[in-house]
């Protein structure tokens, strides 16, 4: 017997929100399949916002930081909700942040690392997303994926300590030790 799956598009899964389907459900649109996201443990959310703290307190209204809100990727069907986001500095009312509105994403990673870095990072490079951070909080390091073509990152560099600037701002200078403490 062969399982077939059923893929959702981003109009069905938007569908399934306005009828009230989803509600309650921590759940994410990735690659036409909808997958349950676990809950933040302590260690994510404090330093997810510390991030988002030192992030929007440098951005000078030369982008917005939306935390733990959907980006829309037509291309896979997808619609995956990074802990923090840095995208154009415009209203986004009508429609989420598409690929080319988004400088920057992180994800905070503890149970989630594997998904984080293989499903998340190849939907993210095939979007063309320029800059991709993952913290892995077991380990205490900073993933950083640069250079997207042909379906993945081809730049990866896993930092400890130092310091490292998103590659749209260059003067924004994140702390990694603060980033990871």
């Amino acid at each position: 017997m062969t399982t077939t799956i059923a893929r959702w598009t981003i109009a069905d899964y938007h569908a399934m929100i306005e009828t009230g389907l989803l509600v309650n459900r921590h759940v994410e649109l990735l690659n036409g399949l909808i997958v349950e996201m676990p809950p933040e443990g302590p260690d994510h959310a404090d330093t997810s916002t510390d991030a988002l703290e030192r992030l929007i307190s440098v951005a000078n209204g030369r982008y917005r930081v939306r935390p733990s809100k959907p980006i829309t990727i037509p291309s896979s069907d997808s619609e995956p909700e990074p802990d923090i986001a840095l995208v154009k500095p415009k209203a986004y009312r009508q429609s989420h942040p598409l690929p080319e509105d988004v400088y920057l994403v992180i994800e905070f990673s503890n149970s989630s690392l594997a998904k984080d870095t293989s499903e998340k990072r190849r939907t993210y490079a095939t979007a063309l997303i320029q800059e991709y951070w993952v913290v892995n909080l077991p380990k205490r390091e900073l993933i950083i994926y640069r250079q997207p073509a042909n379906g993945d990152y081809q730049s990866q560099q896993r930092l400890t300590t130092g310091s490292l600037s998103p590659l749209a701002f260059p003067d924004v200078v994140v702390d990694i030790g603060t980033l990871l403490a």
